[in-house]
């Protein structure tokens, strides 16, 4: 097919064109030009007086004109007579040479007004361009999204037809876009071409070395409309949105529990199949996410990375931190529907909302006696067991209950408890 293509491309050149020898002697009648081939004449009064647009032979995709269609023609010869002596790379126009050029030279002519922004190619300005306007000019038919750039669009079509002509080798799977492949395809490879400058860091797309430039300078780019927090990333910014309009598009299909992250959709799901792929290093315990060990491991680590600002007391985990300011702002959040009453913790709230609904779901096993909640059970459970884990620095005496030793340490000091030490060598949580 090649060898076709090139011998039509020759004589569509010999219709183009005279040898110095030949005598011009066919005239057009509209615009008095000569031709030495009637061949010649006719190709003219197609392409330039009748409005019939040139039409390559091999795949009949008709031109505006004479150039543009010995540029296709290139792509069926397979011919790229231009060569780059960086990096021997070829191309097939002489235009997209001087392009590519500016990859090594680090050139950029095109600049935005808007912004500042530098540009190698003209058509990369005016893609960036329309991030300023706001314009997307290109409409999909199906669904009638719109898109700043052609490529978009033709990627979004996919989307509908369920096209997926790319597979990997490796792995089988396929993908809509070549480009995703080549994205894929690094995942099997540990390929990282892109590298940060500030930290040598280094990652397998462009894009996330954009959004990590931004932790280095601090851009923010997206804000939020209702509370003026700004985000890195776009993504962050719809999650965060959530919050506001309270919106739980994740569901559990056992349960039709909603979330609204698919990550925290992910964790959840694992309560139902009781997969626990995390483990303790340190005590063997398994978690069900890698965020929850993490938070475990402070547990081992005495690390508590929270700190008031009022009291400079520590926490380990950062709802404990809000929960522990709520008792210097004097802040309730969390009110009963019942009789008013308002708490500044929700597990507060649910335990008292039991005295209301008398629920007692709580059973001791040696005397049957049933609790509201979990902590007045274990309590309980100590009447039982004799265990007196609390005990006084001054007098040794020990106690069930840490506030029975609270209450007692005032009969030494009257002052309230400085002193709590377990007779267990409890360590804190």
């Amino acid at each position: 097919m090649a060898t076709t293509a090139v011998s039509r491309l020759k004589e569509q050149e010999d219709r183009e064109g005279c040898g110095e020898d030949l005598p011009r002697t066919y005239k057009c009648s509209k615009c008095d030009k000569e031709f030495c081939k009637p061949s010649q004449l006719k190709y003219h009064m197609r392409t330039r007086h009748t409005g019939e647009k040139p039409r390559c032979e091999v795949c009949s995709k008709h031109f505006s004109g004479p150039g543009p269609l010995k540029i296709h023609m290139l792509t069926h010869t397979g011919e790229k007579p231009h060569r780059c002596e960086e990096c021997n790379r070829q191309f097939s126009l002489l235009s997209i040479l001087k392009t590519h050029m500016r990859t090594h030279t680090g050139e950029k002519p095109y600049k935005c007004e808007e912004c500042s922004k530098r540009f190698t190619q003209s058509c990369a300005l005016k893609r960036h361009m329309r991030t300023h306007t706001g314009e997307k000019p290109y409409r999909c038919e199906e669904c009638s999204r719109q898109f700043r750039d052609l490529g978009d669009l033709k990627k979004h079509m996919l989307t509908h037809t369920g096209e997926k002509p790319y597979k990997c080798e490796t792995c089988s799977r396929q993908f809509a876009h070549p480009t995703s492949l080549k994205m894929h395809l690094r995942t099997h490879t540990g390929e990282k071409p892109y590298k940060c400058e500030k930290c040598s860091r280094q990652f397998s797309q462009p894009g996330a070395l954009k959004m990590h430039m931004r932790t280095h300078t601090g851009e923010k780019p997206y804000r939020c409309d209702e509370c003026s927090k700004q985000f890195i990333r776009l993504e962050r910014l719809k999650n965060h949105m959530r919050a506001h309009t309270g919106e739980k598009p994740y569901r559990c299909q056992e349960c039709s529990r909603q979330f609204s992250f698919s990550t925290n959709l992910k964790s959840h799901m694992k309560t139902h199949t009781g997969e626990k792929p995390y483990r303790c290093e340190e005590c063997s315990q398994h978690f069900s996410d890698k965020g929850t060990l993490k938070i475990h491991m402070r547990t081992h680590t005495g690390e508590k990375p929270y700190r008031c600002e009022e009291c400079s007391r520590q926490f380990s985990r950062l709802f404990r931190l809000k929960q522990h300011i709520r008792t210097h702002t004097g802040e309730k959040p969390y009110g009963c529907e019942e009789c008013n009453k308002r708490f500044s913790r929700l597990d507060h709230l649910k335990t008292h909302m039991k005295t209301h609904t008398g629920e007692k779901r709580y059973v001791c096993e040696e005397c049957s006696k049933q609790f509201s909640d979990l902590y007045s059970l274990k309590s309980h459970i100590k009447t039982h067991t004799g265990e007196k884990p609390y005990r006084c620095d001054e007098c040794s005496k020990q106690f069930s209950h840490q506030g029975n030793l609270k209450s007692h340490m005032r009969s030494h000091t009257g002052e309230n408890l400085t002193h709590v030490r377990s007779a267990a060598n409890s360590s804190v949580i």
